[in-house]
């Protein structure tokens, strides 16, 4: 029997199921789902803690083209009654905002018309279908509208793209008979963009349209799930969602299906033979605490791990760029004031600093204060809860998570002393 392989980079749940690849199974994510679920639901994780494969694994369980042997073997398929009732069971609009990343609104509309134009491509049955009227096909034919004049591969008008997702949900709820079930990945990335290039209100109003129209009042959708790597103030762009739910890294819900848990670290490790290297994958790659578990951060472990099969003796390193969060890290050490300074070096020896944290900032507030970038270098992962102060569970004790994190904090702080 040939060794399975690691899967690096790899987002797609039927490759990783189909091709030979390791997976730490994390379907236990959709019982969860199914027995707690709102009408929306947003999972805010650093990135490279799996979102997006887990958001991929959702959508081959409930999409009508489910291959239920895909989940053969897998924590799920011992629920009968639930894969019975939802596996295969609905139409899934799922789509990724993370390659919205322009430079300006215009190329940020033109990417985000691409995406959507590309899903309702997917679903080219609506053109034939008898339960549809002329006028309803003619609205599914404006999502895939090309233009002609090549400037762009999809050309939706500003108000059919924020109608997009409330329209295609809405024809698929006529044709199929069944709600759709709606997954948006990455969702706050157009705003870190957005923001990072100076048209921050124009994309948080088409961002807000586009999600509130869908998400509001829909009846054509059963639930949504959203995943970032923020989470963004409701009145930035979920105004008026009083059905949405959040479950970001400080609840217990949820807390052990984004990352691996110690006892998913020490099976791979087992299953390649490399469990004397255990020690040293803690100290560089575990620490993170969401809700009352501890994770790993996966991207490394794999990435070690894999390494270590080819060169038995390599040292672990650094395999987490993270560019948002390298620019946060630097700004943090810029507007340093001699206190933040102090504390800043009692987390680099190992210490915590007590600290309140604000998990709903908007993007336009994160460099207003070394207090908000506190709270976010703590959502993205540069730091992690140790326990709470007292009765007040926003003020946290924070540390940084690992020797890998550690040896970033380290760098940045070298080429701040450079500059």
């Amino acid at each position: 029997m040939s060794v399975l392989k690691l899967p690096i980079g790899i987002e797609n749940f039927k490759e990783i199921r189909t091709e030979g690849f390791y997976y730490a199974d994390k379907t236990g994510l959709i019982v969860e789902l199914l027995n707690n679920w709102g009408k929306a639901n947003l999972f805010t994780r650093p990135r490279r803690f799996g979102k997006s494969l887990n958001m991929n694994m959702l959508k081959h369980f409930f999409s009508y083209e489910c291959d239920p042997r895909l989940f053969d073997g897998l924590k799920i398929s011992k629920e009968k009654e639930l894969c019975e009732k939802y596996m295969g069971q609905f139409p899934v609009i799922s789509i990724t905002l993370k390659g919205v990343d322009a430079r300006n609104y215009h190329g940020a509309q033109a990417a985000l018309c691409s995406i959507i134009g590309n899903e309702a491509m997917h679903f080219s049955v609506l053109l034939e279908s008898g339960r549809l009227s002329d006028g309803e096909k003619m609205r599914y034919r404006n999502l895939t509208k090309v233009d002609r004049n090549g400037r762009q591969e999809f050309d939706l008008s500003e108000e059919t793209l924020k109608d997009s997702l409330l329209t295609l949900s809405r024809l698929l709820f006529k044709h199929y008979g069944k709600k759709a079930i709606l997954l948006i990945d990455e969702y706050d990335v157009p705003l870190d963009k957005a923001q990072h290039y100076g048209y921050y209100d124009e994309m948080v109003d088409l961002i807000r349209s586009l999600f509130g129209r869908a998400l509001k009042i829909n009846d054509s959708i059963q639930f949504a799930v959203l995943t970032g790597c923020l989470r963004i103030a409701k009145e930035s762009i979920f105004t008026g969602l009083n059905n949405f739910n959040v479950f970001s890294i400080t609840n217990v819900q949820f807390d052990e299906h984004f990352g691996f848990t110690d006892s998913e670290v020490r099976e791979m490790l087992r299953y390649y033979g490399l469990e004397h290297n255990y020690k040293k994958i803690k100290e560089w790659y575990d620490g993170y605490r969401f809700g009352k578990s501890d994770v790993y951060c996966p991207w490394n472990v794999i990435n070690y791990v894999n390494l270590l099969r080819f060169e038995p003796d390599a040292s672990p390193k650094a395999f987490w760029i993270h560019t948002s969060g390298n620019e946060i890290l630097r700004t943090f050490l810029q507007k340093a004031s001699p206190r933040t300074k102090r504390e800043l070096e009692s987390l680099v020896n190992g210490e915590c600093v007590s600290k309140k944290i604000n998990q709903e900032l908007t993007y336009r507030e994160l460099y207003d204060s070394t207090d908000n970038l506190f709270s976010v270098l703590f959502t993205t992962g540069y730091l992690t809860k140790r326990g709470e102060c007292g009765e007040d569970a926003d003020t946290l004790k924070l540390a940084i998570p690992n020797l890998e994190i550690r040896k970033l904090f380290m760098e940045q702080i070298l080429k701040w002393f450079q500059e």
